[in-house]
């Protein structure tokens, strides 16, 4: 995640220690590794949604998923990753509100001592839900919203789904949960961030997160939907000046993006030609971050107990929570992906391997890399900066 507002302005934000606090500072370019530090972990909790999104990387379907975790399986899979340290589970789908058993195993998350997130589209959360929610100690509720009406509800495949969204929010607003939007940019819906960034001031919704577009899952097929790197440069221009004017007004709100680590230099770039003082600060931050954390400070575990590198890489499979615990996959350094993902910086090719941001990015998504190109090495397409831009002075 690319904390743009808190890059922008300076100012603190919730999240600063887990996204800041734990790397190295003002040390030598290094390759970002484990180091002790443990993952957010994303628990695919349900293979069933009932809706059909075009750009799903879990590809839910209206049925529960073969083999999913049941509520015993569940709750021993939060005492371990408790006892590991997972400082986040984020409660994802399919639609984890449509798991019975989900208020149950979020209040066994939080009594362990884990913040609990929950990522949905929001149409189940009618009042009586979003105080279940709070009640069994949520600290944020993330429902994704693509658009205006018209664009989200093409992407959800079900007419009516951007009012029960936005019904969704407003339920969480009012039982008193932290709510926040979830946007995939596709050249489909870029010219509606102006449309978002009216939604959080009219809503009063305090966060939102600009994701872009993963080629996994049914969103393998929208590989062409993506926008290409103009198209991408111009709408991190449009979410940049957004924030800034946001700031102006004196309403403080936070906005990321998400999956795209290219977007970190970009910005930094971007204050170094408007001779914004900050610009070196704002590179400190970014190499505290350290880029793509894959197998890193992320992990995901499916509805089946399957273990991922990250909720995208659905090809990458590293074990399975019901032969073995999270805590022992994670750390099992015989597996050939896992280590290599920790040294990774060996492995990356053509212009990953030279690039001047690569301690800043990381090689960014190896998923995306591996679907456009075939090679998990290879560079990812999503990168928009230029040869010149990446070129060390």
């Amino acid at each position: 995640m690319i904390g743009i507002s808190r890059l922008l302005s300076g100012r603190a934000e919730a999240s600063d220690a887990l996204r800041y606090g734990s790397a190295t500072a003002g040390h030598a370019r290094q390759p970002r590794r484990a180091d002790g530090r443990k993952p957010v972990v994303v628990w695919n909790c349900t293979a069933r949604c009932n809706l059909n999104c075009a750009h799903c990387y879990a590809a839910a379907t209206d049925s529960a998923g073969r083999d999913e975790l049941t509520t015993a399986e569940a709750a021993e899979l939060m005492e371990d990753l408790a006892a590991f340290g997972v400082p986040v589970v984020l409660f994802s789908g399919g639609e984890p509100l449509l798991r019975a058993d989900l208020p149950e195993l979020v209040a066994r998350a939080t009594a362990l001592g884990m913040r609990a997130v929950v990522s949905t589209n929001g149409t189940a959360i009618d009042p009586a839900a979003a105080q279940r929610l709070r009640q069994a100690g949520t600290s944020y509720v993330g429902i994704s919203l693509d658009g205006a009406a018209a664009n989200h509800d093409r992407f959800r495949g079900h007419r009516g789904a951007f009012e029960a969204s936005l019904a969704g929010i407003r339920n969480c607003r009012a039982a008193g949960l932290k709510v926040g939007l979830r946007f995939t940019l596709t050249r489909h819906n870029a010219a509606d961030i102006p449309f978002v960034f009216s939604l959080l001031r009219d809503e009063d919704i305090p966060r939102a997160c600009f994701y872009h577009l993963v080629y996994s899952g049914r969103a393998a097929s929208l590989a062409g939907e993506d926008l290409d790197h103009q198209g991408t440069r111009r709408a991190l221009d449009g979410i940049i000046d957004h924030t800034a004017d946001l700031e102006r007004q004196g309403l403080i709100k936070e906005i990321l993006t998400v999956d795209n680590h290219t977007d970190g230099p970009y910005l930094y770039l971007r204050m170094l030609a408007d001779h914004n003082e900050r610009a070196e600060e704002v590179m400190s931050l970014l190499r505290r971050t350290g880029g793509n954390s894959s197998g890193i400070g992320i992990g995901c575990v499916s509805w089946d107990g399957s273990v991922y590198p990250d909720q995208f890489w659905r090809t990458a499979r590293l074990g399975n929570v019901k032969d073995r615990p999270f805590s022992k996959i994670w750390t099992d350094e015989s597996h050939p992906l896992l280590t290599a993902l920790r040294d990774r910086w060996r492995y990356l090719k053509g212009r990953c391997a030279s690039c001047r941001f690569l301690d800043i990015c990381n090689g960014n998504s190896r998923p995306r890399a591996q679907a456009a190109c075939g090679d998990i090495w290879a560079c990812d397409p999503a990168c928009y900066l230029t040869d010149e831009e990446i070129t060390p002075a």
